[in-house]
């Protein structure tokens, strides 16, 4: 809440110099409008987090603008206790993030992950955040699915009066070359979406449906004599190529030259008085950015890291799109309607060449491998809700008339809320395709002097995926205030209704050549190793093909359907929830607060073939015991309470905070089948497993907060989070080139911590400190996990390396269990910021620097766990004001150029198994406001 503080203290210090420098009146008010309006929008979430019985850090938008995040999950990381994951997950005071829910606006929205429940929050832009909310201490009124802490996006709403403003971007990163990979996409890639030149042909979803999901030759051959004896298999071989090339076979990687970074934004809206009473507001804005960035990793082996390695380009085109629409009615200070429409696109169109070596292909052999990856994703988020919000205030009696007096018993604070909220996500990805290559390569350097296409019957690999999540989330909720003599008590209770749909249909192809008459044919550009010529070129009268014409075709092509039946999948999830708490405040010195939830909790989740087309291979399994396997429900009761002592000690308010709650953590969609499929994102094999239990956790907190009257503050917060049955993936056994997972419980995991954060001015040094301050927060934590019983192969971790050592009782070597850190938990999460605002209000500045300690990447499987090392990032931004109106914007990110490093280690020896190097990045905007 630190940095909440940084625009509040800005103003302080503009106004404070302005009184003591005695400037006139007219020099004044432009000031004053400026800087008021900062502190302002600060105040109010200062107020909230001291308002509030349990434990919550809040950015504003002022804050989340000088700090220069451009998506919700950069400006996250700014919090104590919460660290970054992938760019795009928060984990929250150590847990991963099937730990955090995710809400805006206070309500559930749906996901465009394939696999999970969680929200990637890099979807989200900053600009449309007005505040975000982390609540890490557990109240009755949040979903009871709740572990290291909940998240709530608030958009920005409607003005106080009317608005008009435009803003222009451009940056570049110095990682990127002047020529980039591409490949031909469509005509409206600009847009961020396919114009059909990706997508699953009609003809090619005909054809296999007309040969029941099955279109090998072998298939086709046998359906074609049926239908007519006279066919042959030639007539298949023709028909197999014909489907094969309704594939989008455009897919030669070329180079174009990197254009900058560039965003356009605008925004307009207004309020109107309708009458004495009543207010009409509206709010439209809009988005564009668009931006490409070129990646070089390294990867190695931990075994072999000299021959066993690879070196990966991608270049990502990204586009993001936003539209936001507000409309708000209000009525005195009694009634506010609001609604709220959001509409997200994020696309990133991935061109990638893999080169590497493996154990089959050692670098010293002079012979490896390339792996050609073009990949789009379109990720949609349209959302519409509308809230309302009460009171029976004297406009509202004053309008009832005599009516009122059936109301006049209660207090004029009493409020109805209530919401109403209609989301959907979609994830398209209308063609996914990886072609295999063999390369000959120096054994020296290993680079690559020529590549071919692998001969082999996959040797291109299509996936066409579509992903539709659908939320709608309601409820109402209701407060009474009590005014007694030397108290305050506050009675409020609500219900919440939640159902999730999710559809997953995913479909896999192969094209490939068996054999070839000439290797040429398969090296070059690789739109020409699969045109049609090579696909359908025949011998010309050949007496052999005479006597066989299925031998009539030169080259032996093969497509056919890839992938297992149980990686689509359908499943949906309803909640019920009613809940109640009393918070009671005794002579502004005491404040006590205790409520429960109850939770009515129902999911289902069931694998779903979508070319399956017979009783033996149904599309939905109809066996009643295996869709009570697929179902789980749940109905349980979650307490909270707090304690707060308020006094002046030390501060102009201090605040001494003691938390505690019971919550659980629930497997995830598709977590509780049992069936197995292909992570589409790591392309590990996942196994679910219908013996999963929610987690439960038992959370509490300790917190001290001092506010000086000066904007200085400063906090304490000591926490405990024990967690019983925590929910984990485990590698399993499997081949040599494949990873596999399963989803089990751990006995037990534990996590503790001290968060420590402050704000201060530096005036008191004088001289060019007078206007600079400080903010920072520093985390320490501990996480343990402890596994199940490794010697029952019914339990789990069995072969979870870190968890476990081996020890050796004579002849008999027996695996104990052991203590580790959980995934993705750092010791030590650091932030710090160094402010500059001039006197005049011209001119702000800021240096952030952020750093985590070492976490688990993964666990490893038969060796050394994977870890991460520190990332340490320093940014810089810089604000220019040279009128009232017209703002200038410079940022730079990652100034030390720090890498991003993954190693994997064992007494004496440390091996750096993955690197990338993210570059710094430059950019400069203009903002014009009416």
């Amino acid at each position: 809440m630190g940095l909440g503080l940084v625009t509040a203290l800005s103003g302080w210090h503009s106004t404070a110099h302005a009184q003591e420098e005695g400037t006139n009146v007219s020099a004044d008010v432009e000031e004053v409008i400026v800087t008021g309006r900062f502190i302002s929008s600060s105040q109010q979430l200062i107020n909230e987090r001291m308002d509030d019985a349990f434990a919550t850090d809040l950015l504003g938008a002022d804050t989340i603008s000088r700090l220069g995040d451009s998506t919700v999950a950069g400006a996250l990381r700014r919090i104590p206790g919460l660290t970054l994951v992938q760019d795009k997950y928060v984990y929250i005071r150590g847990l991963g993030e099937r730990y955090s829910q995710t809400t805006l606006n206070g309500a559930y929205i749906p996901s465009v992950d394939l696999t999970r429940n969680v929200i990637p929050l890099n979807v989200f832009p900053t600009s449309v955040v007005e505040s975000l909310r982390v609540q890490k201490s557990y109240s009755p009124e949040l979903s009871a699915n709740f572990g290291g802490g909940a998240v709530d996006i608030r958009t920005k709403g409607i003005p106080d009066g009317f608005t008009l403003k435009f803003e222009a971007g451009i940056a570049f990163n110095d990682e990127n070359p002047s020529d980039v990979l591409t490949y031909k996409g469509g005509g409206d890639d600009s847009l961020g979406t396919d114009d059909g030149t990706r997508k699953l042909s009609r003809g090619l979803i005909n054809g296999v449906v007309a040969f029941q999901g099955n279109p090998n030759v072998n298939n086709i051959n046998s359906f074609l004599h049926r239908q007519d004896p006279t066919s042959t298999l030639f007539d298949a071989q023709t028909v197999n190529r014909q489907l094969g090339a309704e594939l989008n076979r455009e897919v030669a990687i070329r180079e174009t030259s990197a254009d900058p970074d560039y965003d356009l934004r605008a925004s307009v809206g207004n309020t109107h008085e309708i009458g004495a009473d009543w207010d009409f507001g509206w709010n439209v804005g809009g988005s564009y950015e668009t931006d490409w960035r070129w990646r070089r990793t390294r990867t190695a082996t931990f075994g072999e890291p000299e021959e066993e390695n690879g070196v990966r380009e991608e270049t990502t085109r990204s586009v993001n799109i936003t539209g936001t629409l507000n409309l708000g009615l209000k009525f005195a200070e009694d009634h506010e309607l609001e609604t709220t429409s959001l509409f997200l696109r994020n696309t990133d169109d991935e061109t990638e060449v893999f080169d590497f070596f493996n154990e089959n292909n050692r670098k010293s052999d002079g012979q490896g491998f390339r792996d050609y990856r073009l990949e789009f994703e379109e990720r949609n988020m349209t959302t519409h809700q509308i809230a309302g919000t009460h009171y029976l205030g004297s406009a509202t009696r004053e309008l009832l008339g005599g009516m009122s007096r059936l109301i006049d018993w209660l207090p004029e604070e009493t409020s109805i809320e209530w919401f109403y909220s209609d989301s959907t996500a979609e994830t398209d990805i209308p063609n996914r395709v990886v072609i295999n290559s063999e390369t000959v390569t120096d054994p020296v350097t290993g680079r690559v002097l020529s590549d071919r296409v692998t001969r082999q019957s996959s040797a291109a690999e299509y996936r066409f995926t579509e992903l539709e999540d659908e939320v709608e989330n309601y409820g109402w909720k209701g407060t009474l205030p009590i005014s007694l003599r030397n108290s305050y008590l506050e009675v409020s209770g609500g219900y919440d209704h939640a159902q999730k749909v999710r559809t997953y249909e995913q479909s896999e192809f192969s094209l490939g050549f068996l054999s070839v008459v000439d290797q040429s044919v398969l090296e070059g550009p690789l739109d020409q190793v699969f045109s049609d010529e090579n696909l359908f070129e025949r011998f010309p009268d050949d007496p052999l093909t005479q006597i066989d014409e299925s031998l009539a075709y030169v080259n032996d092509v093969q497509f056919d359907r890839q992938g297992s039946n149980t990686n689509s999948y359908l499943a949906a999830t309803v909640t019920d929830s009613m809940w109640g708490k009393v918070d009671w405040t005794y002579k502004d010195s005491w404040r006590f607060a205790v409520g429960a939830r109850w939770e009515d909790y129902r999911q289902v989740a069931v694998e779903w073939n979508p070319w399956g087309f017979s009783e033996e291979n149904p599309q939905v399994t109809t066996d009643p015991a295996i869709l009570e396997e697929r179902t789980f429900t749940e109905d349980e009761y979650y307490p909270a309470a707090s304690v707060t002592y308020m006094t002046d000690w030390l501060a102009e308010t201090f605040q001494l905070r003691l938390g505690y709650s019971e919550t659980a953590v629930r497997p995830d969609l598709r977590e509780l089948t049992g069936s197995s499929y292909i992570d589409p994102i790591t392309g590990d094999l996942v196994r679910g497993n219908p013996g999963v239990v929610p987690s439960k956790v038992d959370n509490i907190d300790l917190r001290a907060e001092w506010f000086l009257g000066n904007g200085d503050n400063f906090t304490i917060t000591l926490f405990q989070k024990d967690i019983e049955d925590p929910i984990e993936f485990f590698e399993i056994p499997a081949s040599d080139t494949t990873i596999a997972r399963e989803i089990l419980n751990a006995d037990s995991s534990e996590v503790r911590g001290i968060e420590i954060e402050g704000l201060k001015e530096l005036a008191f040094l004088g001289g060019i400190f007078d206007t600079m301050f400080v903010q920072g927060n520093l985390t320490l934590q501990e996480t343990e996990l402890v596994p199940g019983n490794p010697n029952d192969p019914n339990d789990s971790g069995t072969t979870q390396v870190s968890c476990f050592q081996t020890e050796t009782e004579g002849q008999q070597v027996r695996v104990v269990k052991n203590k580790c850190q959980l995934s993705g938990a750092s010791e030590y999460v650091a932030n710090f910021m160094l402010g500059f605002d001039s006197y005049d209000s011209k001119h702000t500045g800021s240096l952030i620097y952020n750093v985590f300690g070492e976490r688990v990447f993964a666990f490893g499987r038969f060796g050394p766990d994977a870890i991460e090392q520190p990332f340490k990032s320093l940014d810089a931004t810089y604000f220019w004001y040279p009128t009232d109106r017209f703002t200038v914007k410079a940022k730079a990110q990652n100034i030390l150029g720090d890498t991003i490093e993954i190693t994997r280690s064992e007494p004496g020896r440390k091996i750096t198994v993955f690197e990338e190097d993210p570059g710094t990045t430059y950019s400069v905007a203009f903002s014009w406001e009416f």
